[in-house]
C-alpha cells in the first residue's frame, strides 16, 4: 500500500509531520480529517510504486488541470459569484463549529448543498483540497468570490490554528456590510416608487386626458387661458420632441457611466461628489466605515499592520479618500502614527482621529476601531432615513404642484369656456 508523507496540525494547533499508508491521496486525506487533523500538505515520497508507472505520476497535475477547467469553464448558471462567499463561509462555520476539519466539511457541502454556484463552488475548492493545497489557497483559484483580504484572513487563521473564529469575526464583518447594502437599496427603493408612480399619473394627464380636454375646448370655442395654452404646448411638445430628449438623456448617460468607468474619470466624479451638500458626509462616513471594519478584523486576526493597511485600502470606494489613504498609509510605514498620518489627509473626521489616536497610545487599537464602527454603522442607517423622508417628500411635492397645475389649468378652462357661452346668450 503506498505511504503518503504529511504534514497536518491538531485542535491545539500543534503541528507534526509524519507517514501513513492510504490507497490513494485522497484516501490519506480523508483519514487525516477523520482524526480531526487539519492538513497543511500531503505527498508520496519519491520512488514510491507509483512512480514506476509514468503515466501515475501525471494524475495529480491531470486531475488538478480538470478540478480547475471544471471550476473555470462551468456554465453561467453554475459558475460561482461574489454572492456565495457569505453562504458558503456561514456553512463552511456551521460545520467546523461541530468539530469538523475544514476539508471534511467542504466535502460534505460539496456533496449535501442543492444550490448550483454555491455547489459548484464547493466542488471546486474540494477539488483542491482533495489534492492537498490548504483551504486559503484553494480560496485564490475563485478571485471572483474570495478577495484578498478574505483569503488572507482564512490563512492566518490557518496559521495560528483558530481558523474557527476568524470565520466567525470575517461573517460578522460580511453580514455587517450586506445589511448596510440592504438598508440602502431599500431607503432607494421607496423614492423609485413614487417617482415611476407619479411618471404615470402625469403621462395618463398628459396623453389620454389633455387631448381629449383640448378637442372639447377648441369645438366650444373661446379663448383658453394661459396655464391651459401652457399645459396644451408642453404635452405638444413631449408627443412630438418627447423620444428625442429621451434619447439624448440616455446617450448622456451612458456616456457619463463610460467616462466614470476610467480611473481619471472615477477620480474626478468622486471629487464632485464630496462636495454636494448632503451627499458628500454620507461619503465620507462609508469611508470611515469600510476603513474601521476591515481594519480592525484584519488586524484582530493577526494579519500585519502593513499587509493589513494595504488590503483595507482598497475596500475604500471613493477614489479621493482611496489616494489620500494610499498618502497615509506610506507615512505609516515610515514610523508615522496611524492617527496623525490620517490627519494630514483631511478625509477623516476629527473626532474618528482623536479615539484612533487613544487606542494606538493604550495599546487598544482594535477595539477602538470596532467602536468606530458601531457609531458610524448607526450613523449611516440614520443618514439613509434622512435621505429617505427628503426625497420622498420632495418628489411628492414636485408631483402635487404639476398635478395641481393640471387641475387649475384644466378647472379655468371650463370656466372660461362657461363664461364665453353666458356673454354668448
Amino acid at each position: 500500500m503506498p505511504r503518503f508523507s504529511y504534514k497536518a496540525r491538531d485542535a491545539a494547533g500543534t503541528t507534526a509531520e509524519a507517514v501513513i499508508e492510504a490507497p490513494s491521496r485522497k484516501d490519506a486525506l480523508r483519514l487525516l480529517s477523520a482524526r480531526g487533523l487539519s492538513v497543511l500538505s500531503v505527498s508520496e515520497p519519491s520512488g514510491a510504486a507509483g512512480a514506476a508507472t509514468p503515466g501515475a505520476a501525471k494524475k495529480p497535475a491531470a486531475a488538478a488541470a480538470e478540478s480547475e477547467s471544471a471550476a473555470t469553464q462551468g456554465s453561467p448558471e453554475t459558475t460561482p459569484k461574489r454572492a456565495q462567499r457569505l453562504p458558503f463561509l456561514e456553512s463552511l462555520h456551521d460545520l467546523t463549529s461541530s468539530g469538523l476539519s475544514a476539508g471534511e466539511a467542504v466535502r460534505l457541502l460539496s456533496i449535501r448543498i442543492k444550490e448550483p454556484r454555491l455547489r459548484s463552488l464547493c466542488e471546486g475548492l474540494w477539488g483542491r483540497l482533495s489534492e492537498g493545497a490548504p483551504l486559503s489557497r484553494a480560496m485564490e483559484a475563485f478571485p471572483e468570490v474570495f478577495d484578498s483580504s478574505t483569503v488572507n484572513l482564512v490563512k492566518a487563521g490557518e496559521a495560528t490554528g483558530s481558523l474557527n473564529d476568524t470565520l466567525a469575526r470575517l461573517i460578522e464583518m460580511l453580514t455587517e456590510q450586506r445589511e448596510l447594502r440592504a438598508a440602502l437599496l431599500t431607503a432607494l427603493a421607496y423614492p423609485i416608487v413614487i417617482v415611476l408612480a407619479s411618471f404615470g399619473v402625469v403621462l395618463f394627464f398628459l396623453f389620454f386626458l389633455l387631448p381629449r380636454l383640448q378637442t372639447l375646448l377648441a369645438s366650444l370655442g373661446g379663448k383658453m387661458p394661459l396655464p391651459t395654452r401652457i399645459l396644451i404646448s408642453l404635452a405638444n411638445f413631449t408627443l412630438h420632441y418627447g423620444i428625442f430628449v429621451a434619447l439624448a438623456l440616455a446617450i448622456a448617460g451612458v456616456s457619463f457611466w463610460r467616462w466614470r468607468s476610467t480611473e481619471p474619470g472615477r477620480v474626478r466624479s468622486d471629487h464632485w461628489l464630496l462636495k454636494l451638500p448632503a451627499i458628500g458626509p454620507f461619503i465620507v462616513s462609508q469611508t470611515v466605515l469600510s476603513f474601521s471594519q476591515t481594519l480592525g478584523v484584519l488586524l484582530q486576526n493577526g494579519i500585519t499592520a502593513a499587509d493589513a493597511l494595504r488590503m483595507t485600502e482598497r475596500q475604500i470606494d471613493n477614489r479621493v479618500h482611496r489616494q489620500a489613504f494610499q498618502g497615509a498609509i506610506e507615512r505609516v510605514l515610515e514610523g508615522e502614527s496611524l492617527s496623525s498620518a490620517l490627519a494630514r489627509t483631511g478625509c477623516f473626521p476629527e473626532l474618528v482621529l482623536d479615539r484612533l489616536s487613544v487606542g494606538e497610545n493604550t495599546g487598544n487599537v482594535v477595539p477602538s476601531l470596532r467602536d468606530i464602527a458601531k457609531t458610524y454603522q448607526k450613523q449611516i442607517s440614520r443618514q439613509l432615513n434622512f435621505f429617505t423622508k427628503v426625497i420622498a417628500s420632495a418628489i411628492l411635492g414636485a408631483v402635487f404642484i404639476f398635478v395641481g397645475f393640471i387641475a387649475i389649468a384644466m378647472v379655468m378652462a371650463v370656466l372660461q369656456v362657461s363664461s364665453s357661452f353666458k356673454v354668448g346668450g
